[in-house]
C-alpha cells in the first residue's frame, strides 16, 4: 500500500542530476544548500488549485511542468539563477499514473534549468501544487520593481495573450476553434521562463517583473512601486500570429493587455543602457520588444498610442484577480 513515504521515494526522490550545492537533499528532516560567497539568496513561492489555475483536463505532466515553471518565471524576474526546488503536493488519493506523468513534467523542467528538487511535503485533500523555488544572485544584483524613471523605455520578452487565448477557446468562449489551437494551449500549459534573459538583464534593466496575471496588472505593480506612468503604442505589442488569425485588432490588443499565465518578462531600460540591451538579446530566436516609454504621473497612469496618435481602448479588465468576486468583510 502507498503512503506518503512510498510517493516520495518513488516519484520525487529520482532525479538524474542533482546539484554540487545540495548538501543534503530529500530524506532528511530538512534541506541543507551552499549559497555562493557575495551571493544572496532569492526565495519564492507558487500554489497552483484544481478548478482555478488547471481542470481534470489538464495533461499531468503540464501540471509537473507548470508549477515549476512559474516559480522559475519569478526568479526570472529577479535577475536570480534557479538553484532548489521544495515541493507540498496534496493529493485527494493515490492516482499512479498521475503521479507519474506528474513527476516526469516537473524533473524536466527542473533539470533544464539546473535546479534540484531538494524536500517538501505530501498529504491528503483537493488537488493543491504548491512550489517554493530558491535562486542566488550576485550580492545586489536583484532586479526589483521601483527602478522605473520617465524616459525609460518599456519592453516585453515575447507574445502576449496566446495562454489567455487559449483557455478561452478550449472553454468554449468562441464559436470556433483556431487552427493554430495546438501551439496556443501548448503556451498555456507549458510556459517557458525567460530565465537566462532575467539573468542578463542584470545591472540593465531599470525594473523588471513577470507577466502572469496580465500586461496591465503587472506592469501597473512597477508603476506603483516607482512612482511613474507609462505610455503603451499598441501597434508594437508583440501578438502570434495565432493571435492576429483568430482575433480582430482590437480583441487582440485587449486580449495581449489583460490575458494572464504568458510568464514572459516586463521590464524598462534606461536611454543609456539600450545598445547594451541590443548586444545582449542579438543571439536570442525571439529578442525583447519595445512597447512604449515610462511618462511621469499623471490622470492615467497607463495610457495608449496606435501608430503614434493617441488611442482610447475599451478595457473589461486589467488582469486577473483571485478574490475579484470576493465581498470584503464590512468588520
Amino acid at each position: 500500500m502507498q503512503n506518503e513515504f512510498n510517493i516520495i521515494e518513488h516519484y520525487f526522490k529520482r532525479q538524474e542530476k542533482q546539484r554540487s550545492d545540495v548538501v543534503i537533499g530529500i530524506g532528511d528532516d530538512g534541506a541543507v544548500t551552499q549559497v555562493q560567497p557575495e551571493h544572496q539568496l532569492v526565495t519564492v513561492t507558487d500554489t497552483l488549485v484544481e478548478g482555478v489555475h488547471f481542470d481534470q483536463t489538464t495533461p499531468a505532466r503540464a501540471v509537473g511542468h507548470k508549477c515549476i515553471a512559474v516559480n522559475l518565471s519569478d526568479l526570472a524576474a529577479m535577475g536570480a539563477e534557479p538553484c532548489w526546488i521544495s515541493l507540498a503536493l496534496t493529493l485527494p488519493d493515490i492516482d499512479e499514473l498521475w503521479l507519474n506523468e506528474f513527476a516526469a513534467g516537473l524533473h524536466e523542467v527542473c533539470q533544464y534549468y539546473g535546479c534540484t528538487l531538494i524536500g517538501g511535503d505530501t498529504t491528503r485533500g483537493p488537488l493543491t501544487v504548491t512550489v517554493t523555488a530558491q535562486g542566488q544572485l550576485p550580492t545586489g544584483s536583484a532586479l526589483t520593481r521601483d527602478g522605473a524613471k520617465a524616459g525609460d523605455w518599456l519592453y516585453v520578452s515575447g507574445p502576449l495573450g496566446d495562454a489567455g487565448l487559449a483557455l478561452d477557446i478550449t472553454q468554449q468562449r468562441y464559436p470556433k476553434a483556431s487552427p493554430h489551437l495546438q501551439k496556443l494551449v501548448e503556451r498555456l500549459h507549458y510556459p517557458t521562463p525567460r530565465v537566462a534573459l532575467g539573468q542578463s538583464l542584470r545591472g540593465v534593466a531599470s525594473a523588471c517583473i513577470d507577466v502572469s496575471d496580465g500586461l496591465l496588472a503587472d506592469l501597473q505593480h512597477i508603476l506603483s512601486a516607482s512612482g511613474v506612468g507609462a505610455e503603451i503604442e499598441l501597434d508594437r505589442l508583440p501578438l502570434s500570429l495565432a493571435m492576429t488569425e483568430t482575433l480582430s485588432q482590437e480583441d487582440a490588443f485587449v486580449k495581449a493587455l489583460t490575458a494572464g499565465d504568458d510568464y514572459e518578462l516586463c521590464f524598462t531600460v534606461e536611454e543609456s543602457n539600450r545598445g547594451r540591451l541590443e548586444t545582449l538579446t542579438a543571439h536570442l530566436k525571439n529578442r525583447p520588444v519595445c512597447i512604449g516609454r515610462i511618462q511621469k504621473v499623471a490622470s492615467e497612469p497607463i495610457t495608449f498610442k496606435l501608430f503614434g496618435e493617441e488611442y482610447t481602448l475599451s478595457l473589461p479588465r486589467s488582469g486577473y484577480n483571485h478574490f475579484a468576486n470576493i465581498e470584503a468583510d464590512p468588520s
